[in-house]
């Protein structure tokens, strides 16, 4: 405002100004995903899932699919969804618990192009109205951003066979040929696609946010993404480009330390945007902020309220995630699993019960102690609850029973340290050692999805895969022989799976609400109330089977996954698709 010539500041300027600034308020102050009251209003930067997995058909690699955009019809024209100028959408991999930030980043930028603006159409005679494109710029180790694909293709929107296939349209064979023309390698050995795809995210979100009616009472389940797109960026690296400085070229073992990452994604836009009179483009000014991230499912939506929802999503996982501790030591959810809190009032989750009496004596429902009791006791020590092992991370202080479990699984990962083993081996002593089934231990940063790179893949065609991951894999090493036969280590199926990172198959909803039910506490031998080790015969008691058994109703996505990358399924036709 300094030198302002009044003459030229005219009531009009005066009003772009002012949008302008009211603008950046709301971006600078934006989140992530539709879960959060501000990003609704911007949806091109909206992270909607995440996705880490040692990739099937080439182990030597990681698959990250980092997805965009909400909510797309198929048939949304004329303005089709695509990916935004001015964002910034980034992959962040943390391989290193000694260094505090990224150890590689991802940075995707889309440069969007309107060829024929003599028509309405999206696509006519070859020519497209939202013709789009990216660079693709890497940093190793918090080094420059050095450019890896320039020009990379971002396949037109599925619109129908008119604007796909005939020469009126692009002429091409089929859409199929336009993913895979525009899956590309990068000049540094990873591949790339960017492009529309099916929502791989499979749950009945009518239901769920119906107070938690889910499965529900009355009437079908219905997967609420069905029939609906998302924007996938899906990038496949070689494992060696992602393990820490100084890890060996091979796992000492299918749960080696040094193999384990943490993964999340964001989207950032400049701090200033000023919408201009004359029609144009709003411009863009100031420095990059932070309007949206992801890393473990469902974390938004089901863990932290709605009033710290836009602060959780402003922040990265390295700063300030202390605020939420508590929202995960006593999280809201565990209320409708307890008939003395408000389990009676969602009978959906009946099935789904904590332990407030495990082995006779410990209490994990909200605001009790859990394993607190426990501090100081010779029998923690060389455990992860022995403050000389990780200092007080697991054990903070009385009242927050989850800190052992559902903290660690977002803000740690699970260490293969006693007590966090299977029970069997344990001869009914929680604390013993057991079966390792986990290893994905990174303390450093907040929420993100952690994967070991050393866990073998279960093929996709195994008997035993299944999209509970870690759940079955546990459930597989405590009751299936020949896995309960031993408490050696060994690979168990599905020990790939969420929430070892997270395959596109995992059904996350449920692996979440059973883990919020105390699955994991059973697993490692705090059995539920109902076994008395004096009396029962069995830990597998019915308690423990409802969990298991439990299900939202919504257990697969409405369309095949591929074999072979990008692995996510082509995205909805307009014209095949009925209207919502």
């Amino acid at each position: 405002m300094k030198n302002l010539n009044p003459t030229l500041f005219s009531k009009k300027h005066l009003f772009s100004l002012l949008m302008g600034l009211l603008c950046t308020v709301f971006v600078a102050q934006a989140s992530s995903h539709r879960e959060a009251p501000l990003i609704a209003n911007d949806p091109l930067a909206d992270n909607t899932d995440l996705y880490a997995f040692r990739s099937p058909d080439d182990p030597n690699t990681i698959t990250i699919i980092a997805n965009y955009i909400p909510g797309e019809l198929p048939f949304g024209g004329p303005n089709y969804y695509t990916f935004g100028e001015n964002i910034r959408y980034e992959i962040h991999i943390d391989n290193d618990v000694s260094t505090l930030g990224d150890d590689v980043t991802y940075r995707f930028t889309f440069t969007r192009v309107n060829e024929d603006p003599t028509t309405f159409f999206n696509i006519r005679l070859g020519q497209q109205n939202l013709k789009t494109t990216y660079t693709l710029e890497r940093s190793m180790g918090g080094g420059p951003f050095m450019a890896i694909v320039t020009n990379g293709i971002v396949p037109a929107n599925n619109i129908g066979p008119r604007s796909i296939e005939s020469g009126a349209g692009l002429g091409a064979a089929s859409y199929e040929d336009l993913i895979a023309d525009a899956i590309t390698t990068a000049s540094t050995g990873e591949k790339v696609f960017a492009g529309p795809a099916d929502d791989p995210f499979f749950v009945d979100l009518g239901a769920i946010f119906d107070l938690g009616d889910s499965p529900r009472q009355v009437g079908p389940n219905r997967d609420a993404l069905g029939q609906l797109n998302v924007h996938t960026i899906a990038i496949q690296v070689p494992i060696t480009t992602l393990l820490k400085s100084g890890a060996a070229a091979t796992p000492a073992n299918i749960l080696d330390a040094d193999y384990v990452i943490g993964v999340w994604a964001s989207a950032s836009r400049p701090a200033m945007r000023t919408f201009n009179t004359d029609g144009s483009a709003p411009s863009v000014d100031g420095d990059w902020i932070q309007v949206s991230r992801i890393g473990m499912p469902l974390t938004n939506e089901a863990v932290i309220p709605i009033g710290m929802k836009d602060k959780w999503n402003r922040q990265t996982p390295y700063e300030g995630e202390g605020d939420f501790f508590e929202y995960f030591y006593n999280p809201e959810l565990a209320l409708y699993m307890d008939d003395d809190q408000f389990g009676g009032a969602v009978p959906s989750l009946a099935p789904l019960r904590i332990q407030t009496n495990s082995l006779g004596g410990f209490d994990f429902s909200n605001g009790a102690d859990g394993l607190f009791g426990l501090k100081g006791a010779d029998a923690l020590a060389g455990t992860a609850l022995d403050d000389a092992v990780f200092g007080t991370l697991l054990l903070p202080g009385a009242g927050k029973p989850r800190s052992v479990d559902l903290w660690p699984a977002f803000h740690t990962g699970v260490p293969n340290v006693r007590p966090y083993q299977l029970a069997t081996g344990k001869g009914g002593d929680p604390l013993a050692a057991g079966k390792p089934f986990a290893n994905n231990f990174l303390p450093n940063g907040g929420d993100m999805l952690r994967l070991n790179m050393a866990v073998p893949v279960t093929p996709r065609d195994d008997a035993n895969f299944s999209s509970l991951g870690l759940v079955q894999a546990a459930a597989i090493g405590l009751t299936v022989a020949p896995f309960n036969t031993t408490a050696d280590l060994e690979f168990i199926p599905n020990m790939d799976g969420f929430p070892n990172g997270r395959r596109l198959e995992d059904d996350v909803t449920r692996i979440e609400l059973q883990a919020v039910g105390g699955v994991v506490l059973a697993a490692i031998g705090l059995w539920y109330d109902d076994y008395d080790p004096a009396t029962s015969p069995s830990p597998v008691t019915q308690d423990l089977l409802n969990v298991l058994t439990y299900s939202t109703g919504v257990e697969t996505n409405d369309r095949p996954f591929k074999s072979t990358f990008p692995y996510v399924a082509s995205p909805w036709r307009g014209t095949d698709v009925a209207a919502k």
